[in-house]
């Protein structure tokens, strides 16, 4: 097969699983994507003179094509032009990557985490956690210097991916400490997967009847000392 066979065959590949895409967006897609897989560049002028090369076009005119994919609509050249809705293609690139998994693996690791770039921007993503890889499902770019909390953002991701996981699977939702908050833990386990967060030191935690009292860094006690029943932590 050529690499224009090829390239062909993942525009395909691309639509059909990204049927939310118009089938002009599905198409310059699958173009970047191609060409940073094969370039192992992000860089738009790598990837432009690439595919300009495969596809005997003029490296502007790609580039201009790849720029143009990212703009909003209004700074789009023509009539009918269309953003990009990026939080509409988690819920399919979810069932892409679990459409992989081995027919008898029903167990699935999302991990939560918060990746600061410079002072300009922090981007909090959701990845599928596989073979020490961490492939990002759902995110959202906040500026780094805002206030507030990260809450509504957390559990939107969370919402737009779990109708595309089966109600039969064991979920393990992970994050680390600094992103450790009860509505995560309670959102999670809301929807029936198990949060597995690293806690802050400091916290309580105690047998629900009794309330949360005890220190978290403190050592627990073994399940037949500690006893059975529902416990409560803040």
């Amino acid at each position: 097969m050529s690499r224009q066979d090829g390239l062909s065959q993942w525009r395909e590949t691309v639509s059909t699983q990204m049927p939310q895409l118009s089938r002009p967006h599905a198409q310059v897609l699958a173009l970047w994507s191609d060409g940073v897989v094969v370039t192992q560049s992000w860089g738009l002028t790598t990837v432009a003179t690439f595919l300009a090369l495969l596809l005997h076009k003029r490296p502007g005119t790609l580039r201009q094509q790849l720029r143009a994919w990212c703009y909003a609509a209004p700074d789009k050249r023509g009539r009918g032009r269309q953003d990009v809705e990026v939080r509409g293609c988690f819920p399919a690139l979810l069932r892409w990557v679990l459409a992989w998994w081995p027919a008898d693996e029903r167990r699935l690791a999302l991990a939560l985490d918060a990746t600061t770039l410079g002072q300009r921007f922090t981007v909090l993503a959701v990845s599928v956690v596989y073979r020490g890889c961490a492939i990002p499902v759902a995110w959202v770019v906040v500026p780094a210097t805002q206030k507030g909390a990260w809450r509504r953002h957390g559990e939107s991701l969370f919402t737009l991916l779990q109708d595309s996981v089966p109600d039969d699977w064991m979920v393990l939702v992970l994050a680390d400490r600094g992103l450790y908050a009860r509505w995560l833990f309670r959102h999670s386990a809301e929807r029936g997967w198990h949060p597995f967060l690293r806690i802050n030191q400091g916290g309580l935690f105690g047998p629900t009847a009794r309330g949360a009292s005890a220190r978290s860094r403190r050592r627990p006690r073994t399940p037949a000392r500690a006893g059975a029943g529902r416990w409560t932590a803040s």
